[in-house]
């Protein structure tokens, strides 16, 4: 063996040893982190949450479970700012849907965690917040824990007794002769035989004029 040969292969046994010891040290620092000293090995930071939503969404809600008894049952997380329950203004029947405002947003994020998907009266709440940037401007307006719808029927009643005048009850009593004609012909086309009763009332007395003695 020459001495050039020689030469080679030692060249070839240091490349090899160097890079042998170049992939131990990847190794052994991919095995081992270091403590301090490395920045690309910090962990991040953990800052803390910022809770800003107030508003909460309850969907799902059960019958019964209204204003009094959302107000009892959500106190105890913490103090109630506003509480509203959507209903239909005809009948004042709850839509089983409603918002609840807490003056703690911390309380409202601990609310949302813990009363979404709960079984309540063989309902699952759904309960989420609602970002301040997603608050309707309208969403408080008029709410009223003693909401007491529009009572239709006692405004019809008022309108059916009140003091009519002779001419209003004119009017009234050729509307009532006019149908009663009009049902009269349906019966007679259909070949039943029916004397129907007379309206009462039908003819109004004219007023008696009074005339006074000039002194």
């Amino acid at each position: 063996m020459g001495a050039k040969a020689r030469k080679a292969s030692k060249k070839t046994i240091k490349k090899g040893s160097s890079h042998f010891s170049h992939s131990d040290s990847k190794t052994a620092s991919a095995d081992f982190l270091p403590l301090e000293g490395d920045p690309s090995r910090e962990l991040p930071e953990n800052k803390p949450q910022q809770y800003n939503a107030t508003v909460l969404y309850i969907g799902r809600i059960p019958h019964g479970f209204y204003e009094k008894e959302m107000d009892a049952y959500f106190q105890q997380f913490g103090a109630i700012k506003r509480l509203r329950i959507a209903r239909n203004k005809k009948t004042g029947k709850s839509k089983h849907f409603g918002f609840i405002e807490f003056e703690n947003p911390q309380v409202a994020e601990v609310v949302a965690d813990c009363m979404h998907n709960y079984l309540l009266f063989e309902h699952l709440l759904q309960v989420h917040l609602i970002p301040p940037e997603h608050v309707h401007p309208k969403l408080w307006r008029g709410f009223n824990y003693k909401y007491k719808p529009v009572d239709y029927v006692q405004i019809e009643r008022k309108q059916q007794n009140k003091v009519r005048t002779l001419e209003e009850h004119k009017k009234l009593v050729e509307k009532i002769i006019k149908r009663d004609a009009k049902r009269r012909k349906r019966i007679g086309a259909a070949g039943i035989d029916y004397e129907c009763p007379e309206i009462v009332g039908s003819v109004q007395p004219a007023p008696k004029k009074i005339k006074f003695d000039e002194d």
